[in-house]
């Protein structure tokens, strides 16, 4: 299953805001790779109208472990930054820096 088909599905009954974390793990000698990726996506997601957070992290204690902090106004904001160029550019490199798949963890806001 693609990346994009995961996160509609993911998405499919909710229809306000959408947070959560994706966690890439880089394949063995891709590190640099990955980052520059995901760093690459940051400011043309940003500058999307639904976009209200976008932050990459990496894991201090594993290296190589990225975390993205993604938050969209609604569902029609992820459906259109899916479809966007930078995002399908990104998902067709996937495979080729990804040690395993994708784990997208989505979140409910529990406090203010």
């Amino acid at each position: 299953m693609t990346i994009t088909n995961r996160m509609r599905m993911v998405m499919s009954a909710n229809t306000e805001t959408f947070v959560s974390l994706a966690v890439l793990k880089a394949k063995a000698g891709r590190r640099e790779d990955l980052r520059a990726a995901l760093l690459a996506l940051i400011e043309p997601t940003r500058a999307e109208v639904g976009c209200l957070d976008y932050v990459l992290f990496e894991q201090r204690d594993e290296p190589g472990t990225f975390c993205m902090r993604e938050a969209f106004r609604s569902r029609a904001a992820l459906d259109t930054h899916i479809a966007t160029p930078h995002f399908q550019a990104f998902a067709a490199e996937m495979e080729a820096l990804l040690a395993e798949p994708l784990r997208l963890i989505v979140l409910d806001q529990v406090s203010s």
